[in-house]
């Protein structure tokens, strides 16, 4: 009975292609949680889930569950990310190589929806272990995961109703996209193998139509230009009247666990959820509950322009295709997590969106007293996390000039014959009568709607906010962040607020610096920036003074974030007076985090490093300048000292002469009074007497006749 028992829990080892892809990552990591057979169970209803979820969670410190899958597989990158999941990743060198691999698994799982190159490995796969048969120590199950595109032309069903959904029952009839020939092939070459020795060696084909979820896949374009908000509307493509099938990442992987515990009969199954929706309908319920709520239909060219699509990526999504998957609901348990559509659970599908790629909001409050800093600080803050700014004063005029936006829009509509549902006309005329009342000033009830507005809004719901000095009291910031409890009286003081999460600040920073520094920095100031702002010394004094009464009393805005336990961390900034607040910063920074939105895209590396390259460049070219420089300068210095010398030697050589010529008068003079006439005497009696040896008969002739012998 052990030995039985034993070897019903063996745990089956299943082999995925490209572990790293989209869809072999979620379906492997789904997999890899799972007890093999436990989808032959029944499943379990939506009311006993939690009660599940609890189970789970009591025994998640017991020893690991036997029979758990075990997953291993091919990389497309084996320098990539490292996986956690699989219990092995082969770097394959030869198809020998990977048919050893092969024979060693269970199941193979083979993915040929996201790289066309599997296709022909796929194929190789199923032949390959096809022919070795006789040396299976266990039967094997072989799935190949398809696409619905190999379904893209077939006629309809009914001509007199086009919108009668193909099932399985259909595949035979089934017509490719002319795109997609070479996956049809496949799949028919994996049908055929597993019709020989189906105890031995049995094949599926999944048609899977189009995945999303945990990253959302091909979708991935949208969610990310709905999430960063740099556009106005979605592009829908074409008139994005076409159906297209859709199923989650999660739900696919379920069929793929049913089809391995229960080795169905039918051996082509189609992969799609409930849903019947078009193009538009889904992108337009990604901007609405993303991004701002708006489409834009192009033309169907313009999907080709987009870098982050590819030929595949269009194909799926202009695709006109009504599917429908009888089988997996009469026979398997699927324990759906979006069986009805990805509009009708887009609020689960943005929330698991933003948890995987980790696109969390950051909400930060800089809290101090004027000239401390707060506006420099935000604006770092901003730049480093790439989160909104929100000033109160810009708050304001954005609202105001939505308002008159509005009041426009509702007098158009009423020249049209259409009645407007809002009387922005009167909201407007109120807010700007208040302000004159109040001297530009608005009251706090309208200043608190506005920043409400701000704070709920998509792109600070999406990447979060720096709100920048507000709230200064502490009715101010509970009036903001408090969520309405219906008339019933406040809780009592040193409770926990009922605030709403969505829009109160995670980090409160509060700027300190005395009084004394505060005055001596703002007197410091250049004219031409203390000129007309809050700054000049009457209005400082004033709001300084303001800022510290507010502040010295029980109730003050850093009370109101203790309360809701967002305990205030409190920065001097005396202590290091940069203009550039680097140290701030980096203590801020340390506090919140690394950023939690998408890095930079390829094309920023690339412009961050052309630009890198031109900076090394330029400074480069400025060495070199700067040394060619230095160069001539102590080139022509030493030109300029070679002259200066030659000169000076070329002066002492004449005033050599000189001295020279000064010294030889004397001895010219006793030359030609003594010597010269005697020599002279002498050449003469040398030229009459022309003697064998001239020189010396004239030396002897100079002695004989020397002035001084005599």
């Amino acid at each position: 009975m052990a030995e039985e028992r034993a070897k019903s829990l063996r745990s089956k080892r299943i082999f995925i292609n490209h572990l790293d892809s989209y869809a072999a990552k979620n379906i492997g990591k789904y997999l890899s949680a799972c007890v093999a057979g436990a989808s032959l169970e029944e499943p379990i209803a939506e009311g006993e889930e939690e009660d599940d979820k609890s189970v789970q969670e009591d025994t998640s410190f017991s020893k690991p569950k036997e029979g758990l899958f075990q997953i291993v597989g091919t990389l497309s990158n084996p320098n990539g990310e490292k996986l956690h999941f699989p219990v092995e990743t082969y770097k394959i060198s030869g198809r020998d190589e990977l048919l050893s691999h092969l024979l060693e698994c269970d199941i193979i799982v083979y993915n040929i929806t996201e790289d066309e190159s599997q296709i022909d490995e796929a194929s190789w796969a199923a032949s390959a272990l096809h022919t070795e048969l006789e040396r299976f120590e266990s039967p094997k199950i072989f799935i190949l995961i398809s696409t619905v595109m190999t379904w893209a032309r077939s006629k309809p069903l009914d001509p007199d109703d086009p919108e009668i959904p193909f099932t399985e029952d259909d595949y035979r009839r089934r017509k490719c996209h002319p795109n997609f020939k070479d996956h049809i092939s496949a799949e028919k070459l994996v049908i055929k193998l597993g019709k020989s020795n189906k105890g031995r060696f049995s094949t599926y084909v999944i048609a899977s139509a189009l995945p999303y979820g945990a990253g959302e896949g091909i979708l991935h374009t949208f969610f990310k230009e709905a999430w960063l908000g740099e556009t106005s509307a979605l592009p829908v493509f074409g008139e994005g009247s076409n159906y297209i099938p859709f199923i989650h990442i999660t739900d696919l992987a379920s069929v793929v666990q049913n089809i391995v515990d229960q080795r169905p009969r039918t051996h082509y199954l189609v992969a799609v959820d409930d849903s019947l929706h078009t193009l538009e309908e889904i992108i337009k319920c990604i901007s609405e509950h993303l991004g701002t709520g708006k489409v834009q239909k192009v033309a169907k060219e313009n999907a080709f322009l987009r870098k982050d699509l590819t030929q595949l990526n269009i194909d799926h999504l202009l695709v006109n295709l009504r599917m429908e998957a009888v089988f997996l609901k009469e026979n398997f348990n699927v324990n759906w997590v979006a069986q009805t559509g990805l509009v009708e659970n887009i609020e689960s599908v943005i929330r698991d969106y933003k948890e995987t790629r980790g696109l969390l909001p950051i909400r930060i409050c800089v809290l101090g007293p004027p000239a401390v800093g707060k506006t420099t600080v935000s604006e770092l803050l901003c730049k480093h996390y790439k989160l909104h700014h929100i000033k109160i004063k810009d708050v304001i005029a954005e609202a105001i000039e939505r308002l008159e936006r509005l009041v426009k829009s509702a007098e158009e509509e009423e020249e049209e014959g259409e009645e407007s549902t809002e009387n922005w006309q009167e909201i407007l005329d109120g807010v700007k009568e208040n302000m004159e009342q109040n001297g530009g000033r608005l009251d706090d009830s309208y200043v608190i709607k506005f920043v409400r507005e701000k704070l709920k809004s998509m792109p600070c719901q999406n990447q979060g906010y720096v709100l920048d000095g507000y709230p200064k009291t502490y009715e101010q910031a509970k009036e903001l962040f408090n969520l309405e409890e219906g008339g019933e009286e406040e809780e009592s003081r040193g409770k926990v607020p009922n605030f709403d999460k969505t829009i109160t600040p995670d980090y409160v920073i509060s700027l300190d610096a005395s009084d004394e520094f505060l005055k001596k920095r703002v007197i410091n100031l250049p004219e031409d920036i203390v000129a007309g702002t809050h700054y000049t010394q009457d209005r400082f004094l004033r709001a300084l003074l303001t800022f510290r009464d507010l502040n010295t009393e029980d109730e003050t805005v850093l009370n109101y974030f203790d309360e809701a336990e967002i305990h205030p961390q409190h920065i001097d900034v005396s202590k290091d007076d940069d203009p550039q607040y680097r140290e701030v910063l980096k203590h801020i920074i340390k506090e919140v985090g690394e950023p939690r939105n998408y890095g930079l895209t390829p094309e920023e590396v690339a412009e961050l490093e052309l630009k890198a390259a031109e900076e090394s460049l330029a400074r480069e070219a400025e060495r070199k300048a700067e040394l060619e420089r230095k160069e001539a300068e102590e080139a022509a210095e030493r030109m300029a000292r070679w002259e200066e010398w030659n000169q000076r030697l070329e002066e002492l050589k004449r005033q050599e002469e000189k001295l020279l010529e000064a010294q030889s008068v004397p001895l010219r003079n006793y030359l030609m009074r003594n010597v010269m006439p005697t020599l002279m005497q002498g050449l003469n009696e040398c030229c009459k007497v022309r003697p064998d040896d001239p020189v010396d008969y004239l030396a002897e002739y100079l002695f004989r006749n020397n002035p001084d012998l005599e």
